[in-house]
């Protein structure tokens, strides 16, 4: 499965040339010419790099970088841009960035640094995937065994499948918002009507498991998604 990388890119030729290069280099690109473009676009799919420009209509690039961070810890966020004042990359790093590219660059370079990024990024992801254990407020979730547990070791409930695969993506991203078609997308593999009123039915479930702590909330931002708010660590 080619590796999709949201470019972002004002200058329509300049967008373009990097778009066809990045093609023929074998990755699946979605270029946006402005900052609220491409917020959008990454909102509503999957992403595995982003190559961001500074100077953009609607929302900069600092702006848009400090966004996606928020949504998603693990995704390379690579600048390409002409501002090269050491403050400027000193502020492209504070807001998350990976790496940060002064134009006019080599397309090479580029590429060479991109396939250095996806292969940390999963590595990262593959680390979160792997993991089965979770300590969630009062309780302990052991995704293997499909179980929940008191902190002395009872069995607080027992899970389905299905139950414990949306527990781990909430888990895996705990305290973040959550869209809707994202959570379809990586728990039932993809989006329709039917698959997400089979969700909601899930989601009621999970809130009953967690009735014995109500420090923990599976919240529904309506129009939007969920958010799973668990205290400190898990």
């Amino acid at each position: 499965m080619k590796a999709r990388i949201l470019l972002v890119e004002d200058d329509q030729n300049v967008g373009a040339v990097t778009k066809k290069r990045l093609e023929e280099a074998g990755y699946d690109v979605v270029h946006s010419t402005d900052g609220q473009m491409a917020w959008e676009q990454f909102q509503s799919r999957t992403f595995d790099i982003c190559l961001l420009d500074v100077v953009m209509p609607k929302k900069d690039g600092f702006t848009l970088a400090e966004q996606i961070r928020r949504k998603n810890d693990f995704i390379p966020i690579l600048f390409l841009t002409s501002k090269a004042l050491d403050e400027d990359k000193i502020k492209g790093f504070k807001t998350g960035a990976d790496d940060y590219i002064t134009k006019p660059f080599s397309m090479q370079e580029l590429l060479l640094r991109i396939e250095v990024f996806l292969k940390r990024s999963k590595t990262a992801n593959s680390a979160v995937e792997k993991r089965t254990q979770y300590s969630i407020g009062k309780l302990t979730f052991d995704y293997n065994d499909l179980i929940l547990r008191e902190k002395n070791g009872e069995v607080s409930s027992t899970l389905t499948q299905k139950e414990a695969d949306l527990l781990k993506y909430l888990c895996d991203n705990a305290n973040k918002t959550l869209k809707r078609e994202e959570i379809l997308f990586h728990v039932w593999g993809k989006d329709d009507y039917f698959l997400g009123r089979s969700m909601d039915v899930f989601i009621t479930k999970l809130r009953k498991h967690f009735r014995s702590d109500p420090s923990i909330k599976l919240e529904t931002l309506h129009g939007v998604g969920f958010r799973f708010n668990v205290p400190g660590q898990l």
